[in-house]
């Protein structure tokens, strides 16, 4: 697939899902999920789906929540974006956070 039609295509898939999050969910539990990025790959097969959560020690928690919506999340998103096939939904915690925070923390102690 264009490369610049797949980089829309996720761009559109990234601000669906955070509304889905935000406005759709019949769980408010999951609410408290942030939808940071998302990765199609090129034949359209799999849509990877970065999350973040505001409460840390509950991602096992909101893993397996995720992984029950996933049918529920994936009818949605194929109701809003046009695309030949949906992708078959892949959700991951992104710990792009939690590293650059670590790091962080390492600068402040090193100066200290």
């Amino acid at each position: 697939m264009n490369q610049i039609k797949l980089k829309r295509l996720e761009s559109l898939a990234l601000r669906e899902a955070s509304l889905w999050f935000l406005n759709k969910s019949k769980d408010e539990t999951l609410r408290e999920v942030s939808v940071t990025a998302v990765k199609i790959t090129n034949d359209l097969s799999f849509m990877t789906i970065y999350y973040t959560l505001y409460s840390k020690d509950k991602n096992d928690y909101f893993a397996d929540i995720l992984e029950n919506r996933k049918g529920e999340i994936r009818a949605y998103l194929a109701s809003k974006i046009e695309a030949r096939k949906m992708p078959e939904v892949i959700f991951k915690y992104d710990t792009s956070i939690d590293y650059g925070n670590h790091i962080e923390d390492l600068i402040k102690k090193i100066n200290e």
